[in-house]
């Protein structure tokens, strides 16, 4: 009979300082593939269906403590840690939360944002396969060790005890197995064993990874699950925090590839966390994808293009050299071509913006044909005003369109005019001055200079 798999909450700890990356943003909100690590590894906790999941902080980081409540309401709580006097404390300050919790607590950091569901679910399958396991370890084999903490296992297999890298003898540094700092505990035993916590180490603080060895002289055994240490890397700097975007983007353009996308670069190809791709786009060099967009099947986007808060429906064609802004929805068979920036603005079926085009808060019709170096005059230094463009009408190259406006189905306007009024269906609307031709006037300017 399989066993009852345990309820799990996973407190993430967020209060480091994060001085390395010298910057007034906390640490954990620094962002991969767009998102904040934070919230990658929060998403990452409900993931992997977390109960609940509680973000550790410092007193001073009330604005983390702010965006957490308004992305995540009541599924996440906020405890703070008054003191940085290490990870045993900082795990400590979520006891007015889980101080009755009986099932299985799983120990994250808000600054290792690559970590994954499978991970998270394997820490703690280790505490349910045995009730005698009361702690699991999330371990990593390094061949250049550093300054992480090494894990001293026992005959049997089980982790014995973790030694600090300021606390290790010079065998001990040998060991290549090493802790990442993510840890699972049984929630009846995880306060009890907080509790008798120590600070006599060589950086006067309390070390959650002695729980293992406080664990162990109780009775319990400590189990060990591994993964790959790419997984597992902490964000302490800016040169980290570019090594895990390249991690975190190599994952998405191999998603991407094996769900039917081709890439022809995939390396200069940037994608956001929730980047939505179909089958057969085939995405040029140099492309870089915003937050929430959904690239639909049989779509092709060119080189240097910059897509965010966009959906592009079916067999469109966008680029070079484009630039969709947020509110942006391009229809089925449409083209927006190169030098073409559009922002909150609807395209439909078949519609054509190829060069050197503005379309801002505009509605495009069916079929309609924007000729190169229209813009829509959306803005009036005070107010945005929208622009509709009816199906089949034809703009010639040139022309301003001063919203609030409205081009008729069918309706073409002559190059170069500035249109302020609406236009009616299938007419013709020229505004510009009328050409005047001097004879001769040009010969007698240059001998006059």
């Amino acid at each position: 009979m399989k066993k009852e798999e345990q309820k799990r909450i996973c407190v993430i700890l967020a209060a480091g300082k994060g001085t390395r990356m010298r910057s007034k943003l906390p640490k954990v909100m620094h962002k991969i593939t767009g998102k904040p690590m934070l919230m990658h590894v929060i998403d990452t906790a409900l993931a992997a269906r977390a109960e609940k999941v509680v973000v550790v902080t410092s007193p001073d980081m009330e604005s983390v403590r702010d965006e957490i409540k308004n992305r995540y309401n009541d599924a996440v709580d906020n405890v703070v840690q008054k003191q940085q006097l290490g990870t045993g404390d900082a795990v400590k300050a979520a006891e007015s939360v889980l101080a009755k919790y009986k099932g299985n607590v799983i120990v994250l950091y808000g600054d290792t944002p690559l970590i994954e569901q499978e991970t998270i679910l394997s820490m703690s399958g280790v505490l349910d396969s045995s009730p005698d396991t009361a702690v699991a370890v999330l371990g990593m084999e390094s061949a250049l060790p550093n300054a992480y903490g090494r894990l001293v296992m026992d005959k049997k297999g089980g982790v014995e005890r973790i030694v600090e890298v300021k606390d290790a003898t010079a065998k001990e540094k040998q060991i290549t197995l090493c802790n990442s700092g993510v840890m699972a505990v049984k929630g009846s035993v995880l306060f009890k064993l907080l509790a008798r916590l120590d600070n006599k180490n060589a950086n006067g603080e309390f070390y959650l990874t002695d729980v293992v060895k406080l664990a162990r002289e109780s009775g319990h055994d400590c189990g060990l699950v591994i993964a790959e240490a790419r997984e597992l890397m902490g964000v302490n700097s800016r040169v980290e925090l570019a090594f895990a975007e390249s991690i975190a983007q190599d994952k998405l353009r191999q998603k991407a590839m094996e769900h039917g996308a081709t890439l022809i670069d995939p390396l200069s190809i940037y994608f956001s966390y929730d980047t939505k791709i179909g089958k057969d786009v085939v995405i040029h060099p140099n492309v870089v994808f915003g937050e929430k967009v959904d690239i639909k099947d049989n779509v092709e986007i060119r080189s240097f293009c910059h897509i965010e808060g966009t959906k592009v429906h079916e067999h469109v064609v966008v680029g070079p050299f484009a630039r969709i802004r947020p509110g942006s929805d391009i229809g089925e068979s449409a083209h927006v071509g190169n030098f073409v920036e559009l922002k909150n603005t609807k395209l439909e079926k078949g519609a054509k913006v190829n060069h050197l085009s503005y379309m801002g808060d505009a509605h495009v019709g069916e079929k309609a044909n924007i000729g190169a170096g229209t813009i829509t005059c959306n803005y009036d230094g005070f107010n945005k005003h929208k622009t509709e463009i009816g199906a089949g009408a034809f703009i010639g190259s040139n022309t301003s369109l001063v919203a609030p406006v409205k081009v008729g189905d069918g309706a073409v306007i002559a190059a170069g005019s500035v249109i302020t009024r609406d236009v009616a269906d299938n007419s013709l609307a020229i505004a510009r001055a009328v050409q005047e031709e001097k004879a001769d006037w040009a010969k007698k300017f240059r001998k006059k200079k």
